[in-house]
């Protein structure tokens, strides 16, 4: 062996064809992540879940593109953070960052919340908020022993949820034929019902429909172990949204048609509590009168079964993003960068992100925690859009009308139906997650004495 090869560095092979890339996304975001958001999502929008869910749908495939050209420019784990660090500024890469760091910390609170109402729903004999401090120790006890879903677990989890999604599709279908014919299933109301179609209600409502799609630009942190990646990863990207978006619309519009009366899920209730009990629940009421208590019953363990999923590894994620700032002393070493010597588990953040994950279950309800994981997911995904304008149109030597169509329009698009998008949030979300990038902004302040010393960028790569 020559010394040139003895020193040769190893590196990351290139195995993964276009549709593995496609199905990791798919995993990545779940089948059944426009169900919980079904109640909600229809009474805002009032009676068009649909169209919100299709509307976020080409807003995620324009910023798709952009990541998908990102990710073939720089190759690395990251995503909004390394993208605008290193195509635009590193301080604004922190903050973007930053925004990225919040959905990471408020997915294992929405987990938690959702699972407490799934399993409340399914034993309402046991209170709420004991379920929120059982999943809370539950999830928080399994990661600091190092245990953590396996990828094999998430295929077949995924299959399984598949085959639940298609008997409550089916389901659907039998029942608006025997009640209304073939006719029935075919309409127009859930996507326009000019009796209460509103710009003002699609909105908001699309602002919480997205979180739909949240998770998508995870399959970019493959992107040197794909073959052909200027032009895989760029195709997975938006094939993952657009598959996701048909899928999920496909649901949802199976749920509007067998349960069109949207108002009905909240008649008679005064109590805010019962109300949003009642928007968390609606697709379960939708398969209780498709399919029966056994559907009700199947779909709900399954939802249930997922969101542990999404709960375990979502927490066990924070916590290795802080020590991955930690590490890099970024945030203290001392605290964020410590792992456990038989674990390798970062022990104090699991433990860390377990209490916020308790404090905010019970502050928050499911709709105000989607809300502000958009608010920072569409922050990231708005430094994206302007980081792939940037990089690829504003540098490049000559500008061309092909490279206007080509380079500016789609993430200039994707940036529009973004900032529309995270306009549309309640004031409230902005309230609170505009204090979180304030206080990102004054930790960067002090940390680069007001921006005069340089900021690290992060490795996320080992995180």
């Amino acid at each position: 062996m020559t010394a040139a090869n003895s020193n040769s560095e190893v590196k990351l092979k290139r195995v993964l064809s276009l549709s593995d890339l496609v199905i990791y996304g798919i995993i990545l975001i779940q089948p059944v992540a426009a169900l919980p958001l079904f109640g909600h999502a229809n009474n805002i929008s009032k009676g068009h879940a649909v169209t919100t869910i299709l509307v976020a749908m080409v807003a995620m495939i324009f910023t798709a593109i952009s990541y998908g050209r990102m990710a073939n420019r720089y190759p690395a784990a990251g995503s909004a953070y390394t993208y605008v660090g290193r195509s635009i500024n590193p301080y604004l890469g922190f903050i973007a960052g930053w925004s990225m760091f919040m959905d990471y910390m408020f997915i294992p609170i929405l987990c938690v919340i959702f699972t407490s109402i799934t399993a409340n729903h399914l034993m309402p004999f046991i209170p709420y908020y004991f379920w929120i401090f059982f999943f809370v120790i539950g999830f928080t006890a399994l990661n600091l022993r190092g245990i953590i879903v396996a990828a094999r677990a998430n295929w077949i989890l995924m299959i399984v949820m598949s085959v639940v999604v298609f008997y409550f599709m089916a389901a659907a279908i039998r029942f608006v034929f025997l009640k209304e014919g073939l006719g029935g299933l075919f309409s127009s109301r859930p996507f326009y019902n000019p009796e209460t179609f509103s710009f003002g209600a699609i909105g908001p409502a699309t602002a919480l429909a997205a979180l739909t799609y949240i998770g998508f630009d995870g399959l970019t942190t493959l992107s040197e172990e794909v073959k052909n990646p200027r032009r895989n990863v760029l195709i997975a990207a938006v094939m993952t949204c657009l598959i996701t978006g048909i899928w999920s619309g496909a649901q949802v519009y199976l749920a509007q048609i067998s349960w069109p009366d949207w108002t009905s899920f909240t008649n008679g209730l005064t109590d805010d509590a019962a109300r949003n009990n009642a928007l968390d629940t609606a697709i379960m009421s939708v398969a209780h009168r498709a399919g029966g208590p056994l559907l009700d019953g199947l779909l709900s363990a399954i939802l249930l079964v997922g969101s542990v999923g999404s709960g375990i590894t979502g927490q066990l994620g924070a916590g290795r993003l802080l020590y991955g700032m930690g590490r890099d002393n970024v945030i203290p070493k001392k605290i964020f960068g410590h792992l456990g010597k038989k674990t390798a588990v970062p022990s104090y953040n699991v433990l860390f992100v377990g209490g916020l994950a308790l404090f905010g279950a019970l502050l928050l309800n499911y709709e105000e925690c989607a809300r502000l994981i958009n608010f920072g997911a569409f922050f990231a995904f708005m430094g994206v859009n302007i980081a792939s304008m940037r990089e690829y149109y504003f540098k490049a030597d000559v500008k061309t009308a092909k490279g206007f169509f080509q380079d500016f329009l789609p993430p200039a698009i994707g940036f529009v139906i973004c900032l529309i998008i995270w306009l549309n949030l309640p004031l409230n979300t902005f309230l609170i997650g505009g204090g979180w990038m304030l206080i990102g902004t004054i930790y960067l302040t002090i940390r680069t004495k007001g921006f005069r010393k340089a900021t690290v960028m992060m490795d996320f790569t080992q995180a």
